[in-house]
């Protein structure tokens, strides 16, 4: 059963940057062969996929997201980054991350508060 711990979450001003960090207990041979995301949730609504990375380290984005958030990862720390910038009130959620299709058990996830 792989384990999914994020971090690096926070209250942060409009405007602000944040970095988070998704460490998973996946072996690296695994790890590197599949496509990661990051999700969130903020209340109320669903779930939604915000970036995603393939093994070839393509990165896909969500439109509310694009220009502002890049995701990455270093399958040798088995971490998925994601490097937020110029942080909104709408970006304040819970962010998860899981592989692309949400396979795995979600992990407690990483709040995130955009406010002045």
């Amino acid at each position: 059963q792989v384990q999914l711990v994020e971090s690096g979450g926070g209250l942060v001003q409009p405007g602000g940057s944040l970095r988070l960090s998704c460490t998973a207990s996946a072996n690296i041979y695994t790890l590197s062969r599949i496509t990661m995301g990051w999700y969130r949730q903020a209340p109320g609504k669903q779930r939604e996929l915000v970036a995603s990375i393939r093994p070839d380290n393509n990165p896909n984005y969500a439109d509310s997201v694009k220009g502002r958030f890049t995701i990455s990862r270093d399958n040798a720390k088995k971490t998925v980054y994601l490097q937020m910038n110029t942080l909104k009130p709408d970006d304040t959620a819970v962010y998860y991350c899981n592989k692309d299709n949400g396979d795995w058990t979600w992990g407690q996830g990483t709040q995130v508060i955009v406010s002045a």
